[in-house]
């Protein structure tokens, strides 16, 4: 790995060095960026890979939603259409990306569209929802033709940004001090035993300024539930057979989380974003017990519950469902920094050039 590395080093540099220009284009203002004037709130990261994203931006939603007619527009990540889409509850993760479906399936009452262009499709959504609120923008923090209101920046305590190299060498794929721009870290998949003193050094060493906050987040998981609500009843306990199925960038914590609470007797992992085929999915039951369970993780589920699959097999097939709590009871410090942001911006409907 350390070898590979080393020959990968020359790559990162040129595209260390593309990104820096970018971003100091951006900074003197020769490529300009658009601002609206709503509340827009970005979820992003630095890295490639899972930083806990998505049950973040579920957290965020669901509390924007109680005040305020919330919107999200992604960029649908694996789609394979273009353009601007409406997502809804009968979309295809082929049409807009798994994530977003994830979100709209258990968000139905907010706007969701996708785009790759994330400044036209604000553009769109605003045209289509004339009356949202708020909108979140998923996996936009270097989409800086947009200058969101509040950036939310996302960093994995398992993986310290400080100790990674640039693509490909690395993970990186935007410079550790661009973490300047966030108004908000949050470093997530934290231990749930994490030390004022760990949580102190670390955000020293991401060079936090006094006027950026930063919060410490971990995750816990919940009872399994039918991706297609059948046999929604059934009785999990620590005799259960099961068998672990997860298309994401990190699955050990998932398969850890089934192996310490079932009995697991087996697991198969795909890179992330992976679209399963009815054959996977029927290779797997047919190699197994008439007893054994299926558990996957929220995010495949989206992709698993668009296949044409036996009624049988459809009665066997679960989702371990997850959320995010904030280390030292912080939600409520957290939450009212987004109200108070969302509260003083209020829309009127007209696009600006910043």
């Amino acid at each position: 790995m350390q070898k590979l590395r080393l020959l990968l080093l020359p790559f990162s540099w040129l595209y260390w060095l593309a990104v820096k220009i970018r971003n100091f284009l951006f900074d003197i203002n020769i490529l300009r960026a658009f601002e609206f004037d709503l509340p827009t709130i970005c979820v992003g990261n630095i890295t490639v890979g899972g930083t806990g994203k998505t049950p973040h931006t579920d957290y965020l939603i669901n509390l924007l939603k109680k005040n305020y007619r919330t919107a999200l527009l992604s960029r649908g990540y694996g789609r394979k259409s273009k353009g601007f889409r409406v997502v809804d509850d009968t979309s295809k993760t082929v049409e807009v990306g798994d994530e977003p479906l994830q979100l709209k399936l258990k968000h139905p009452d907010i706007a969701c569209a996708v785009h790759e262009d994330r400044l036209n499709g604000v553009v769109e959504l605003v045209g289509a929802y004339p009356d949202i609120e708020v909108v979140v923008l998923d996996d936009a923090f270097q989409h800086r033709w947009i200058k969101a209101g509040l950036n939310i920046l996302m960093v994995d305590y398992n993986r310290p940004v400080y100790n990674d190299f640039f693509l490909p060498a690395g993970n990186l794929r935007d410079s550790v001090a661009e973490i300047r721009r966030a108004n908000i870290i949050i470093v997530s998949k934290c231990p749930a035993s994490l030390s004022a003193i760990a949580q102190q050094a670390m955000a020293k060493r991401l060079k936090i300024n006094p006027n950026q906050s930063i919060y410490f987040t971990s995750v816990r998981y919940g009872k399994p539930i039918s991706v297609f609500g059948i046999n929604e009843d059934y009785n999990f306990n620590l005799n259960t057979n099961i068998f672990a199925l997860a298309g994401i960038a990190n699955p050990q914590p998932f398969i850890n989380q089934l192996d310490e609470n079932y009995k697991l007797i087996g697991s198969k992992t795909f890179a992330d974003h992976h679209n399963f085929s009815v054959k996977e999915i029927l290779s797997i039951f047919g190699a197994t017990s008439n007893d054994v369970i299926l558990v996957t993780t929220e995010k495949d589920a989206a992709r698993i519950r668009g296949l044409n699959l036996p009624t049988d097999i459809k009665s066997r097939i679960y989702y371990l469902p997850l959320e995010v709590y904030f280390i030292n009871s912080d939600e409520n410090r957290f939450n009212s920094q987004i109200l108070d942001y969302v509260g003083e911006n209020k829309p009127n409907g007209s696009l600006y050039q910043g």
